[in-house]
Formats: C-alpha cells, structure tokens, sequence
C-alpha cells in the first residue's frame, strides 16, 4: 500500500474528501480578519460606556489637572459653594457655557470631588455632587446680572489656571475669587465714555468719511454712552434702551444732513450703532450652540436678537419722523471711497479695537496685542475682497483668522481667548448694510423684498462672523497645548 502526499485529499470511510490543513500564515490572516470585523461591529468601546466628566475637559488648558487631595474632600460643599460663585462671576464678565463647564470641572476635580454632575441651562449653573455611599448635595445658581469686564474675567480665568496646576488652595482661591469681584474696573467711566467716541471716529474714517464726519460721529457717539448710562441708572430694559441710542444717532444723522453739515449721514449712524451690536453675546451663542449648550444658546440668541430687533426699531422711528417733517433723505446707494491711504486705516483700526476694549474693560496689558489682531483681519478681509470671495464669505475668512491668533495670544497671556477675539472682531460687522436694509424697508415701501434681503444678507455676515471665531478657536488648539501647560508650569513655580 503506498503512502499518499501530505496535504492532498484522500477518500475517506464515510466517502467524504478531506480538506487541506491550513498554513501557520492562513491561520494568522482568518485571526487578523475576525478582529478586524470584530473592531467594525463592537467598536474599540463598549457603546453604552459612560464618558467620565473629566474627560471633558480635554483640548481645554486644564487639561489633566493636578489633584490636591488624597481622598474624598470633607468639606464638600465649601468647595461646591466656591464652584458656584466662580461660575456666576465668568457668567457675568461674558464668559461662553463651555468655558464655564470645564472650568468648574477643572476646579471640582484638582480639589478632590471626582463624582461631579454639571448642567448649565441659560443663566442658571446647577451641580450634584453624590459620593458612593454619602448623602448627595445639590446646588442652583442662577446669575440675573451682566457688565463689560473682560479684565475681571482674565483675572478668573488666571485663577482657574493656578488652581488647576496646584498652587492653590480652596482659602486663597476663594480670597482671590473676592478680590476679583471686587477690584475696580480699570479704566473709569470718563475714559469709557471717551472711547465710545474715540471708536466712532476712527470707525467713520474707516469706512471713508472725512474728518468732519468723524468728529460729528465722535460727539454723537458720547452723547449716545451717557443717555444709555442715564437710562441704566432709570432702570429702562435695555431694549428700549437700545432703540432710543439708535433712533438718537439716526435723527442727529438727518438732522445735520438737512442743513448740508455733513455729506454722508449714513456713515455717521454706522459709527453709533456698531458699539450698540451684541457682538460678545453673539459669538458666546454660536459657541454654546456648536459646544453642544442648545437651551443656553436658544437663550443667548433670543437676547441678541432683541438687541438687533431694538436697534433697528430705533432707526426706522427716526427715518418716519424724518421723512414726516420734511428732512432730506439718504441716498443709500451711495458708495464711499477710502477718504485716507491704507497706512493710516490700519492706524484708525488699531485706533477702534483698542477703544473697544477700554469700553469692554480689558485689561491694559491686551490693548496693543488686541489692536494688533483687529488690523490683521481687517488685512485679510481686504486681501479676501480684492480675491473676489466677497462681501459674505470675506468677514468669516477674517474671523477665523482672528480668532485663532487670539487664542494663541490669549492664552500666552493668561486670558480666555474671547476677552481678545471680540474687540478684534467688531469691525467685520456690516453695519451700513444694516442702515441700509432698514432704511429701505421704512422709506422706499416700493423695494420692501431689497430691504428684507438685505437685512438677511447682513444676518448671514453676523452669523459667518461669529461662527469664523469659534472655529478659528478649535483650530488653534492643537497649537496652544504647549502654551496652556507652560502657563501652568510658571503657575507650579510661583
């Protein structure tokens, strides 16, 4: 009887042929085969894995933060009480939800409480805290106040980043916390209601009005800033607050546009309305809705658009009284030639930004690197402009520019990257198209579908300009992971 080949099928008892055993690679490949269909189908995770809340705050600068305590804190709720109050302050000073989220949870977990819930809905802050086997605590905060304090906020979020690598504990954070609170602004409000008027110049000579349009723009606009004050202090809601600072500017406009005094009335309502934009709580609404915060952006977005709805009540008011006691109109399809060669808007720009931030109360060491990132997007909008990307898609280009060179330079300075991005930001706004759309809609009843397109037209720009921001910001933060735990580092050794 010969011996077959190894390997080759042979009849067996049964009539059935036998297969061929498989190679030590074969075997390898079916192996490497099933985990890989295995890894598609199951994923690396199970899908109902609950993600731990520190994990959120990866990509944030307090990233890993350094614990301060061994075990559970036994003073729970002194902390969640400091949690709280550290909130409510970044809310008031114009802080985004997300920014405020990983900040509690930054500070919650390097003092010791691990088992922290966080939920942030509009303008209240609510927080569990339940250990295993230990009575839960649980607090809600809601915040009824706002102010321009972006050094306030600069100087949290400094804080927060001290806390976070370990060189303070909860007593001295709270008594810094304090002093944050209530350490005066650091401009007075003399030199606040100097640059209303400062900004509304050099924006007017920006969009090419002549010197005397811009000192009309400069009066006008500080006139504006003390009715607004003498209203605040009436306790007028900020809507109709709003609407009268408009309709003022626009009827001054067409007042002394009917005595011939000034040519180009429009350019003079653009320079007041601008400051009266919501610009910090838009960009914060775009942040929370993309962050996933949508009741807290739906809020923020209500509010903005109240304040868009309020400034364009007050110039349509002034346009029907204009136009029913015989005051000459606007020609709003006029265009407007730079009034000054390229060097000196670059100065009016870094002029406005940094009159904008003594207006938001930046502090004084962020003036100048502000004023810097205003000019290069008003570069690069100039740049995408003559590109022929135009007059929409331009502003977004400029924005996200700005706001990845302000999270670079906001976090070197030891500042969230909004207290920069804003001021920087303001002059992308289309406030003439704004003035336009609206006097068209009030005056021209013939061209009411131009005017609504306008005022459309002129939201897609807001909405493309804020957005640009935040996404600027994400994009800058592969980059200033260096920066954040550098920050922290010279935090260790102080």
């Amino acid at each position: 009887m010969t011996k077959q080949p190894e390997g080759r099928r042979r009849p067996t008892t049964d009539g059935l042929p036998k297969t061929q055993p498989m190679s030590a690679n074969q075997l390898r490949q079916d192996v490497a085969a099933k985990r890989m269909l295995r890894r598609i189908v199951q994923g690396d995770t199970p899908p109902t894995a609950p993600m731990s809340i520190v994990d959120r705050l990866t990509g944030s600068p307090y990233a890993n933060p350094m614990i301060q305590v061994g075990g559970i804190d036994t003073s729970a709720r002194k902390t969640l009480d400091f949690a709280l109050d550290l909130a409510e302050t970044m809310f008031r000073y114009g802080a985004g939800a997300l920014e405020v989220e990983t900040s509690i949870i930054a500070v919650t977990a390097a003092m010791g409480l691990r088992n922290i819930e966080v939920d942030i809905t509009n303008q209240s802050v609510g927080l569990n805290y339940a250990p295993k086997d230990q009575t839960p605590i649980t607090l809600l905060r809601v915040v009824r106040s706002w102010t321009n304090n972006y050094a306030g906020l600069a100087t949290v979020h400094q804080l927060v980043t001290d806390i976070v690598s370990g060189g303070v504990g909860r007593d001295e954070a709270v008594r810094r916390l304090q002093e944050a609170s209530t350490s005066p602004k650091p401009f007075p409000r003399w030199m606040v209601t100097m640059a209303f008027g400062v900004f509304a110049a050099a924006i007017v000579g920006v969009l090419g009005g002549g010197p005397v349009s811009s000192l009309i723009a400069f009066g006008a606009n500080i006139g504006v800033s003390l009715l607004a004050r003498q209203m605040g202090k009436w306790r007028v809601p900020d809507f109709f607050s709003t609407a009268a600072c408009s309709a003022a500017v626009t009827l001054l406009a067409l007042i002394l546009g009917t005595f011939g005094l000034i040519s180009a009335p429009a350019i003079v309502v653009v320079g007041g309305i601008l400051l009266l934009l919501p610009t910090g709580r838009l960009v914060s609404s775009v942040q929370d809705a993309i962050n996933g915060f949508p009741v807290t952006a739906a809020g923020r977005f209500l509010s903005t658009a109240l304040t868009f709805g309020a400034i364009i009540a007050g110039i349509a008011v002034s346009l029907v009284l204009g136009n029913l006691f015989g005051m000459q109109g606007i020609d709003v399809t006029a265009t407007f030639p730079p009034a000054y060669q390229l060097w000196v808007l670059m100065i009016f720009v870094a002029v406005a930004v940094a009159a904008i931030g003594v207006t938001e109360q930046t502090a004084v060491k962020l003036l100048l690197p502000t004023a810097a990132i205003g000019v290069a997007g008003y570069l690069v909008l100039l740049g995408t402009n003559s590109l022929g990307v135009g007059d929409r898609f331009s502003p977004a280009i400029a924005a996200v520019v700005i706001g990845l060179l302000a999270r670079v330079v906001a976090l070197r300075m030891g500042a969230p990257q909004l207290v920069v991005a804003v001021p920087a930001a303001l002059i992308l706004l289309p406030g003439l198209t704004i003035f336009r759309s609206m006097y068209v809609l009030t005056i021209e009843e013939s061209e009411v579908l131009m005017g609504a397109g306008g005022l459309i037209s002129a939201g897609a720009i807001v909405l493309g300009t804020a957005a640009g921001i935040v996404l600027g910001d994400t994009l800058a933060r592969p980059l200033t992971r260096s920066l954040a735990s550098n920050e922290r580092r010279r935090a260790r050794r102080r």
